[in-house]
Formats: C-alpha cells, sequence, structure tokens
C-alpha cells in the first residue's frame, strides 16, 4: 500500500510541490482531496474528531506547532495512546526559539526600561528623560530550558545577565548557564531571579505550576515573562501579584485563554505589556516548521526514528 500524505496549513501548496519532487512515488494531496483524506497514512496540521474517525489508515500526524495540545482532539488522542490504531504524533519543536528567544529579550527590555512610559509621551507629545534600570548584572531564571530557554540563556549571556535554568537533567558542557535546577526547584528558581522567564510546554506538570507561591519569591524587584504557554502561570494569581505590587510587573505573549478576551483584567495591569501569542510569527519560523517535517517524512519512508515525537498521555 503505498504512502498518501495529506498536507494542510499555510505553506501546503509549496509543501506538496516539495514532497513531490523528492518523493515521487508518494501520493500526496492537500485537504480538500476527500478520498485521499480517506486514504491517508500520514497528515499535517489539525485534524477534528471526524476526519479522524474517517482516517483508517492514519498512522503518524505531524503539528506544524511546536506545542501541540490544541491539534490533538479527543479522537487523536485516543489513537495515539491506544494499541488498536495506534497514531505516531509529532510537532515542529524548534522552529520558533529563536524569535520566541528574541521576543523574551525584547519584553525584558520594555519592563527593565519601562519603555511603557516612553509610548505614553510620544503620544502627548511630551519630552519626559527619566531614570531606568539596565539587564547588565541582572539574573534570569528560564523555566523550561529547552530549545527557546537554550537560545534566549545565548542571548541573556552577551547583554551580561546571569542565566539559571530549569530542567529534568543537569547542565550539559557548553551550555550557557551559570547553575541548572531541577524541576521542583521553580520557588528556588524564582527567589534568585530578576526576570523569570517561562520557556516550557504545557503538560500537566507543568499547567498551573507557577501561583502565589512562586510569585512572592520572584518578589516586589522581579518581572515575569511569558512565551510558551499561559496555561503554566494561573493567571488570576498573577494579576493579583502585579495589581498589589508582589512582582514588579510582566511580559506577556502567551495567555491562559486566546484570543486575550476584551474583558480580561490582564490588558488593564499597571507595568505590564501584552502581546498576542506572535513572538514567533516570522516567515523563518514557517520555513524551520516545513524543514522538519521533510526530514521526518525522509525518516517515515526510510523506517528510521522521528523527531520530535510527542508523548501524547502528557498533554493536558
Amino acid at each position: 500500500m503505498p504512502e498518501v500524505v495529506v498536507v494542510r496549513g499555510g505553506q501546503a501548496e509549496r509543501v506538496v510541490e516539495q514532497v513531490r519532487a523528492a518523493h515521487p512515488d508518494v501520493v500526496v494531496a492537500t485537504a480538500d482531496d476527500a478520498d485521499a483524506l480517506r486514504a491517508a497514512t500520514v497528515a499535517t496540521g489539525r485534524l477534528t474528531d471526524a476526519e479522524v474517525a474517517a482516517m483508517p489508515h492514519l498512522a503518524w500526524v505531524h503539528s506544524w506547532a511546536a506545542g501541540v495540545e490544541s491539534d490533538v482532539g479527543p479522537a487523536l488522542r485516543r489513537r495515539a495512546t491506544t494499541d488498536a490504531g495506534r497514531v505516531t504524533v509529532t510537532s515542529s519543536a524548534g522552529n520558533g526559539a529563536i524569535p520566541l528567544a528574541e521576543q523574551a529579550l525584547m519584553l525584558m527590555l520594555m519592563l527593565s526600561r519601562e519603555a511603557l512610559r516612553w509610548g505614553e509621551a510620544q503620544r502627548a507629545h511630551r519630552w519626559e528623560r527619566f531614570t531606568h534600570d539596565e539587564l547588565h548584572g541582572r539574573t534570569v531564571g528560564i523555566y523550561g530550558y529547552g530549545n527557546v530557554g537554550r537560545e534566549f540563556a545565548v542571548r541573556a549571556r552577551a547583554f551580561g545577565m546571569r542565566v539559571v535554568g530549569l530542567r529534568r537533567r543537569p547542565a550539559d558542557p557548553g551550555d550557557p548557564v551559570d547553575r541548572m535546577l531541577p524541576p521542583d526547584a521553580v520557588d528556588e528558581l524564582a527567589a534568585v531571579s530578576d526576570f523569570l522567564v517561562v520557556a516550557a510546554p504545557l503538560t500537566d506538570e507543568t499547567a498551573g505550576a507557577i501561583g502565589p507561591r512562586t510569585l512572592r519569591a520572584l518578589g516586589p524587584q522581579g518581572h515575569l515573562v511569558v512565551v510558551s504557554r499561559g496555561g503554566i502561570v494561573r493567571e488570576a494569581d498573577l494579576v493579583t501579584a502585579v495589581r498589589d505590587g508582589v512582582i514588579a510587573g510582566a511580559g506577556l505573549d502567551a495567555h491562559a485563554t486566546e484570543p486575550l478576551p476584551p474583558e480580561s483584567p490582564v490588558w488593564d495591569l499597571p507595568r505590564t505589556v501584552v502581546t498576542p501569542h506572535n513572538g514567533a510569527t516570522t516567515a523563518a519560523t514557517a520555513d524551520r516548521g516545513t524543514a522538519i517535517f521533510l526530514d521526518n517524512l525522509d525518516r517515515w519512508l526510510a523506517r528510521r526514528p522521528l523527531r520530535n515525537v510527542v508523548d501524547v498521555g502528557r498533554l493536558p
């Protein structure tokens, strides 16, 4: 039986052409081909429960996202976690590491220099100079030292910052960190940080992991920066912490509910920068995601291990 690959997503037409050029023996189509969808062994992008149920030959799904929790519905979750009809799920993890690291650094610079004050003064045509902080010599803690965390650490080091990471395994030789803490040391991480950057994926272990105790440990001089998943932070507790001065402020590109509702109190928090979860929305991010899928397709056809296999059972 030939491999049938259904490609959907913003770059579908270009990816289809690349697959056809590299693998002329593979049947490849876009999502609007109903016959191909029914015969598909491989699919990219988000599938509805009805589509998964109608794809008896499906064996591998690739998500264009780095975090796949919104792409894995109940039907795909069942297929991926049971022996009968098991489906492998892979992600594009790492595709947005560079721009997300840049986003985190931008948010930190804005918070450190109180850039919102300059924006307000510009709109009012008011020449207002003030003394602000600098990043040099400050400590940044990285909650989730993976692809994004490492790219960010390199940039933070270039700014003369002390870097403390948090992950399951110890630091490797050459990791640009001054110290690596284990996953259960999040409060200790916050306590030593002037900036706490959330760069972890959303899993059962990380969901809601940052709450009042961690925010108190971060303290009134500390800032929280979230660029991976908003569900890691207990949003109501964050709102209270910023309003009450428990922490100095926040830079938020990822939010518990997206799009962030117009009535959300997060919009109006003092000393807080809000961006609409598009820190990684660059053309290069899409290109890197395509490269990950094409490499994995080569591996799939050669029966070699895939990159970025998702443990679906750990998703929240």
